[in-house]
């Protein structure tokens, strides 16, 4: 009996990290009032004076089929953009959930962790995901929304997704705003970059994963040299993924990276991730950009809207 009590009261306490029914958003356009999807179809109205951001969320598994989407955190700063004017066209966000889909080598399980794999062969889920939303914004294009008002956005595994769109489809959209990229796990605290360097922890880490080493450096020299088109993208220092990695982004001409405060406050406010029905402080950086007081930055995006669509 204890220990049915003592479970009981455990699921209560984590409640607002295993978020409900209410919390999982779809697929679709989302709404300001309470950011769940209100329609997923292209009908447009106006589309000629319409900007439309599409969000990218992040990923658990870096190759794997999953079927998680987003969540209301992580929507609702993006959500109080909508219907903000920028040069009298206004903004709609669009939620793509493309979890379902998996990496050429994801049925090779142990490829992840073998020391001294074979080259990835085919495409992996971060490919497929840039070709979804490519087919995505074509049908936007179809329905009238001028490419240049077209915007790819996204956190983590998202963020990385849209510095790969904007490598190789810079002339299909009006820029990229990434968020925390990354993809590839928590790169920055499990091989102690802060105090071994950035070279001496990779070397460490492609000891340890080869594949996934190599497969994220190919990613992010790809990035690095091709990609022109100027895009926001923001970091933080805390962030255990990518935090202390990110600053080759600095390398990439007319990027313009945006990195977070040094702690767990922006302009000395501390930060608040609200889902559904519950609110809990942001105690991660990888969250940063998910606190309502991230919403300090968003004159910030919307300057950098403007300067796109000019």
């Amino acid at each position: 009996m204890k220990k049915i009590l003592l479970i009981i009261i455990f699921s209560i306490l984590i409640t607002p990290l295993y978020a409900g029914p209410k919390d999982k958003v779809r697929d679709g356009f989302i709404s300001k009032k309470n950011v769940h999807p209100v329609k997923n179809d292209f009908n447009i109205s106006d589309p000629k004076n319409k900007i439309i951001l599409i969000y990218n969320h992040g990923q658990n598994e870096n190759d794997m089929a999953l079927q998680s989407c987003a969540w209301v955190s992580m929507l609702r700063n993006h959500a109080s953009l909508i219907d903000q004017e920028v040069n009298g066209k206004k903004i709609m966000v669009y939620n793509f959930c493309t979890n379902h889909l998996a990496g050429d080598m994801s049925p090779k399980k142990d490829w992840w962790t073998l020391k001294t794999p074979e080259v990835y062969k085919g495409k992996h889920k971060l490919d497929k995901r840039v070709e979804a939303n490519l087919d995505l914004i074509n049908k936007f294009v179809k329905a009238g929304v001028p490419r240049k008002q077209i915007f790819i956005t996204g956190h983590s595994c998202g963020g990385k997704t849209t510095l790969l769109f904007m490598s190789r489809y810079p002339d299909k959209v009006g820029g990229g705003i990434s968020y925390m990229h990354a993809c590839f796990g928590k790169l920055s605290h499990k091989y102690k970059v802060k105090k071994l360097g950035v070279e001496k922890a990779m070397e460490k880490f492609r000891k340890k994963w080869k594949g996934p080493h190599d497969l994220r450096q190919k990613m992010n020299d790809e990035i690095k040299n091709n990609l022109k088109t100027p895009v926001l993208a923001f970091t933080h220092p805390r962030d255990k993924y990518e935090g202390l990695l990110s600053d080759w982004l600095e390398e990439i001409p007319g990027m313009k990276r945006i990195v977070i405060s040094e702690n767990y406050k922006i302009n000395g406010k501390k930060c608040i991730r609200k889902g559904h029905d519950w609110s809990e402080p942001v105690k991660k950086g990888h969250d940063m950009d998910t606190g309502l007081c991230f919403q300090y930055y968003n004159p910030v995006i919307l300057d950098y809207i403007a300067s796109r669509i000019k």
